[in-house]
This record gives structure tokens, C-alpha cells and sequence, in this order.
């Protein structure tokens, strides 16, 4: 807690931020007490974070966490030792801090942007190296790897068609280190803090679905808690915008609402 109370985070406000996280990871109220251990006194693991075709939506949500005070000492203390976007260092002192970090592996690697892969990935290049080698490089001592949003986790509008780039995500090209997935436009930073709060307690990630998303947030459907649930199971569904059943506030799943399957 010394660091917590040079940046003025009293031990209320650290307990109620690990209360928090362990209801988003649907914990028992009995492992709060481990949450916090591990955040006080768990060495943290050294992030690398890429960024490729991506529009930094991702990291503007890491930068604005929804309890900065708090989530940011976290992620402070998470050792981001290479993010092109925000880190101090530039150019050959940047690309150093990588090569170090990679190099003493046991690292996570948190990947922003779809991965492009059409003409040997020439569309995305940072100092003349592809998007693919720079992954293939980070991940080599890594223990796993987090794709942050939707580009990175699936291709996002990147690989809409015709996909010029061919553009794919990052489970597409990793398969020796296990990856989470958090898609989203952008991610919700809660996720991405619970998911490294998770590998700090436990030193393991959370359980995964079929498509590499967490369950604790990702389990069910925006459908089951839907203000809207019972218009839909009642067949009452808005038709056009304005009409009266927009007025009656009916269920959008004929305007397009992905709600049953998000």
C-alpha cells in the first residue's frame, strides 16, 4: 500500500476497487481478501502492447478507465514497457525496451488493430518490419496474449469485405501462447483490468469461451437482460424509426439490434 498512498489512494477506496473487480470476475466475496494480496504484493508482469490496423480507440479506453484513480495504479504497476503511443521513449530507445522485454520473456503481449496479411502484410509496417514478423517476434517468450478490441480480436472493420488488406485477428496467427479475446469498440477497460487482476491472483487466465472471450464477461447475451426482453418474446417489434411501437419503446431486433447474439 506504500505506492497506493503516494498517489493518494486510501485503503478504502483500494479495498472497494478489489471488491469491484471481484464481482466482475463473479468471485466469491471470500477471495477479495486474495485479490488484494496479489495485487499488493505480486510482482507484475512486463506488458508489450502492438498496435496495428487500429484506430487507438483502445488505448484512448485504457487512458480513461472507469475508476482512474484506482484501475490506472493497477495498470500503472502492470510494467507497460513498450506502447508506441504512449510511452516516453522514441525510436531506437523504444525499440531497445522491446527486444529487452521480449527477450527476458514471461511477458504479456496486448495486441490494438487487426493484422494484415495481403501481400505479405505490407500494409501495416513499423521501421520496415510487418505487422506478422513484429507479432511473431513478441510473442516468442510470452505467456499469453490479450487482443483488445474487436479489430484485434476478430479482423473488426478491417476485414469487412472486400478486406483489401486481408486483415484477420490475432487468434488467426497465434496458436503456441493461449489469447483472450476482449472485443468491443473500443474494449471496456473493466475487462481488460479484470482479466490481468485475474492472472495476477490465480496465475492463470479466466475460463474462455469457444471464441476466446472471458465468460465472466462475455457468458451471457445483452438479450437476456434486456429492457426490451419482454417485447420481443411478446412479438412486438419496432418497424420503422418514429413508429408507434419506437414510441412504445418495443424490441429493435428488426432494426438491426444484435442483441440475441451479442
Amino acid at each position: 500500500m506504500t505506492l497506493l498512498g503516494r498517489r493518494g489512494i486510501s485503503r478504502r477506496e483500494f479495498l472497494k476497487f478489489c471488491t469491484a473487480t471481484a464481482a466482475v470476475l463473479a468471485l466469491p466475496v471470500g477471495k477479495v481478501s486474495q485479490v488484494m494480496a496479489a495485487l499488493e504484493g505480486a510482482r507484475r508482469p512486463p506488458v508489450v502492447w502492438l498496435e496495428f490496423q487500429d484506430c487507438a480507440g483502445c488505448t484512448e479506453s485504457f487512458l480513461r478507465a472507469s475508476r482512474p484513480t484506482v484501475a490506472e495504479i493497477v495498470l500503472d504497476v502492470l510494467s507497460v514497457d513498450y506502447h508506441e503511443t504512449i510511452m516516453a521513449a522514441a525510436g531506437k530507445q523504444a525499440e531497445e525496451a522491446k527486444a529487452a522485454t521480449i527477450e527476458a520473456g514471461g511477458h504479456l503481449v496486448i495486441v490494438e488493430g487487426s493484422i494484415p496479411t495481403k501481400d505479405n502484410g505490407l500494409y501495416c509496417t513499423i521501421g520496415g518490419r510487418t505487422a506478422v514478423d513484429l507479432l511473431g517476434e513478441a510473442t516468442r517468450n510470452a505467456v499469453a496474449v490479450i487482443a483488445v478490441g474487436s479489430c484485434a480480436a476478430f479482423g473488426g472493420i478491417p476485414a469487412a469485405s472486400p478486406n483489401p488488406t486481408g486483415a484477420i485477428g490475432v487468434r488467426d496467427l497465434v496458436g503456441h501462447i493461449p489469447v483472450v479475446n476482449l472485443p468491443g469498440c473500443p474494449v471496456n477497460v473493466v475487462n481488460l483490468t479484470a482479466t490481468v487482476v485475474h492472472y495476477l491472483t490465480f496465475g492463470s487466465l479466466p475460463t474462455l469461451d469457444d471464441l476466446g472471450r472471458p465468460l465472466f464477461a462475455y457468458g451471457k447475451r445483452i438479450h437476456d437482460n434486456c429492457e426490451r426482453r419482454a417485447h420481443f418474446d411478446a412479438g412486438q417489434f419496432v418497424e420503422a424509426w418514429g413508429d408507434e411501437g419506437h414510441r412504445l419503446g418495443w424490441c429493435l431486433y428488426k432494426m438491426g439490434c444484435k442483441g440475441p447474439e451479442t
